[in-house]
């Protein structure tokens, strides 16, 4: 049987939509675009540090990165991300959401400012300190993921839960869009002001002495979304469920948190709260309550949850990284973007953005918002499973006849099917499986397991973005980019990608559906000891 709910909590449940909802998106989200901005804006820049780092005088075609040296620069934010998730996100179970929200900003700010910035002009100097800055600017970025996330569903109405969290995530699709917007805006300004010859007219001067300020400047700007809103971030509340059912041992006392809780939340929510001293005591002291993380009670509540969330976002994100982080490559291979002989170093950069934003424009940022509109009306799991399948669908459809959307005629094809796999990442488990873990593991854990579910997807995003850097290599060695060995093409590559959605297909099983239920409902904390197994989330049921 269910206990009765803590009065405070309650108050957020059946809160309706205001005011303190939508400030709590815009400062959560706001830090989302950023993380998408400063993780997706490397793509942009690639082809124009190898142009600029390592050219060779006389070859017949511009510079590229190394092998080792791309996979560091695409990957080691990736990696800092990793490491920021699980370290942040246990981090806010212990110290309280608010306190780590901070130092994460901070830490994003910082480290986006001196990606900017290099020891030295040689290869190796600018190269080391951009992967030594953008660890750790990945590093302040896994936090976010933990902390909006939990943030977010302990803040929202149990009506409206999904799509809040889903907005927040949704500002991922703003910052993709906005990196394109960027540097659209810096490589149209710098090609207007200096004028220089294709590379294959005269490679020396193809290059401008300016062009190296572009990476710069598109790499800093990412300072700029996350330093406007630090005031607001510091301002918000902590959040009531994690003053009222964790910080219960804090030093200021218990009966102190209660009542810190109660004012909190009569200040957002405009309303009288009464103080439940007794009732938090009482639910504090069960069993249910009080299991760890790598306790037996965990595994049989939550296990195949845990599963079920960190499976579908590992193999989610090696598909989505993947095919975000190599457009520039897919592209250039139906020649799509003009081979790089044929242009500038800078006119490079704006067309590679140009691809890149239209793709975001057209297909990653409604995919998102589909996600906001229908996700408390179809169910979580429902799109994540229909976003998986149509994935898989569209996947083989572009791979398996790939030499047809090679030829000229068709691809403008290739570029609708290729945008639809991107639309249905975003309406499905690209959004969904950042909001479940939100919701269905206890608040004293919450952040700490969504935490490693986040890391998961970002384990699946390092083999999606190293790996396909070496797959999707020619099988011809006359073929493959300076320094790489052959690989199995891109048409094989896709194939892999659409194998791996269907098998997220299969994972999504596992997943519960969360929608229409309280977060104490879904995780069993409001349940008696006789009733609490039944109280645990239960596969896909809700209420319609």
């Amino acid at each position: 049987m269910a206990r009765d709910q803590l009065v405070v909590l309650n108050a957020l449940d059946v809160a309706k939509t205001q005011l303190y909802h939508f400030t709590a998106i815009v400062i959560a989200g706001m830090g989302f675009f950023t993380d998408a901005y400063d993780l997706f804006c490397i793509s942009l820049v690639t082809k124009l540090l190898g142009r600029i780092y390592y050219t060779k005088p006389g070859a017949p075609k511009p510079g590229t990165l190394p092998p080792n040296v791309a996979a560091a620069v695409n990957g080691v934010a990736l990696c800092g991300t990793l490491a920021g998730q699980l370290f942040f996100g246990w981090l806010g179970d212990k110290m309280g959401r608010k306190k780590v929200y901070g130092i994460t900003l901070i830490l994003m700010v910082l480290c986006s400012l001196a990606s900017g910035l290099s020891f030295g002009s040689s290869a190796n100097g600018a190269m080391t300190t951009l992967c030594f800055f953008r660890f750790w600017l990945g590093f302040g970025i896994g936090g976010d993921y933990p902390l909006s996330a939990t943030i977010m569903s302990e803040y929202a109405n149990k009506k409206t839960r999904g799509a809040f969290i889903a907005a927040v995530f949704a500002m991922q699709g703003f910052g993709i869009l906005a990196g394109g917007i960027v540097a659209l805006v810096v490589s149209a300004a710098f090609d207007h002001a200096f004028k220089t010859p294709a590379y294959h007219e005269n490679p020396a001067a193809s290059l401008a002495p300016q062009a190296d300020y572009i990476w710069r400047i598109i790499l800093m700007f990412g300072a700029v979304p996350a330093g406007l809103t630090f005031y607001w971030r510091m301002k918000m509340p902590e959040t009531a469920r994690y003053t009222a059912l964790v910080a219960k041992n804090a030093k200021l006392g218990f009966s102190h948190q209660q009542k810190q809780a109660a004012l909190d939340m009569s200040k957002v929510l405009n309303v009288e709260i009464e103080v439940e001293e007794d009732k938090v005591r009482r639910i504090a002291q069960e069993p249910a309550n009080s299991f760890g993380l790598f306790s037996k009670e965990f595994a049989k509540r939550h296990g195949l949850h845990l599963l079920g969330t960190t499976s579908t976002w590992f193999l989610l994100d090696i598909a989505f990284y993947s095919q975000n982080l190599f457009q520039k490559d897919i592209f250039s291979a139906i020649n799509w973007i003009p081979p790089a002989a044929t242009m500038n170093a800078i006119h490079e950069v704006f067309q590679i953005a140009k691809a890149q934003t239209l793709i975001a424009l057209c297909s990653t940022v409604p995919g998102y918002w589909f996600t906001v509109a229908l996700i408390d009306h179809l169910g979580r799991f429902f799109i994540q499973m229909m976003g998986f399948f149509f994935m898989t669908v569209f996947m083989f459809a572009i791979a398996i006849p790939y030499h047809h959307w090679t030829l000229k005629p068709n691809r403008i094809g290739f570029v609708v099917m290729y945008s639809l796999t991107f639309f249905f990442a975003n309406f499905g488990p690209n959004a969904t499986t950042f909001v479940v873990p939100a919701e269905i593991f206890p608040a004293r854990l919450r952040s700490t397991c969504h935490g490693i579910s986040a890391a998961a997807g970002k384990a699946g995003a390092i083999i999606g973005a190293f790996g396909f850097l070496y797959a999707a290599q020619s099988t011809d060695p006359k073929k493959t980019d300076a320094g790489y060995p052959p690989g199995i093409g891109v048409k094989w590559s896709l194939i892999v990608l659409g194998v791996i959605n269907f098998i997220g297909m299969l994972f999504t099983l596992l997943v519960p559906e969360s929608r229409g239920k309280s977060l104490e409902e879904l995780s069993g904390e409001n349940a008696d000891e006789n009733g609490g197994e039944q109280q645990a989330a239960s596969p896909r049921t809700a209420p319609v």
